[in-house]
């Protein structure tokens, strides 16, 4: 399995044989960020606004997950959750949280998640390998919650998402205070993630910072 950052939120997620996976694709003029060239066969969006919903800039025949419920779409199986609000209030807006499961090697997308799940939220997601996890506040959890969600969900490992990287537009605290949050130095980004398969993975949680493909 292969994962690729593209900025903000949005990743896409490979892996040969299966579906493709490309979550929270996002409007260019928003973000300032380069426009997405991306194919897909699902996209996911955690949440109705143009950093997360710009489902027309990934090409292909793609299924859409916007809501929650269990899915499988081309052998990946998908969770999706609702989490934060319980109405669309501008302050409190909901967001949908999706676990995404690879043939057993699972990945959970948080979205915008802006508050501590509880113990039993955590234990209905069901083990978590990989987490794609907002970092920079905003909208999202910010470094001091994200740390307080990773030492909850215990996945092997976290990748750092929703935070202030150049070029963006978004008003988000910069990658260095997660870092700090989690006793870290700087981590030099690598271009993607790969994972073979869950007997691959570190038994302590790791860290993995990746580079932006489209900043």
């Amino acid at each position: 399995m292969e994962i690729t950052w593209y900025g903000h939120a949005c990743f896409r997620i490979a892996e040969r044989g299966l579906a493709t996976v490309v979550t929270d694709p996002y409007n260019s003029q928003e973000t300032g960020f380069a426009p997405l060239k991306l194919k897909a066969d699902i996209v996911t969006v955690s949440r109705n606004l143009p950093g997360h919903n710009f489902v027309s800039g990934v090409k292909n025949d793609t299924y859409i997950i916007d809501g929650p419920g269990e899915y499988e779409i081309g052998g990946v199986f998908i969770t999706a959750i609702v989490t934060n609000g319980t109405s669309a209030r501008s302050n409190d807006p909901q967001n949908m949280l999706c676990v995404i499961d690879f043939e057993g090697l699972t990945v959970a997308h948080l979205g915008a998640l802006k508050r501590v799940p509880s113990q039993t939220q955590v234990e209905a997601l069901g083990p978590v390998h990989v987490a794609l996890v907002p970092v920079g506040g905003g909208g999202g959890l910010n470094a001091a919650k994200a740390s307080e969600v990773i030492s909850l969900l215990e996945p092997n490992i976290v990748v750092p998402m929703h935070y202030a990287i150049p070029g963006s537009k978004m008003k988000l605290d910069p990658l260095s205070r997660f870092l700090k949050e989690m006793g870290l130095e700087k981590i030099v980004p690598e271009p993607s993630l790969k994972v073979t398969n869950v007997n691959s993975l570190p038994e302590e949680t790791r860290v993995v910072v990746l580079s932006s493909r489209n900043s």
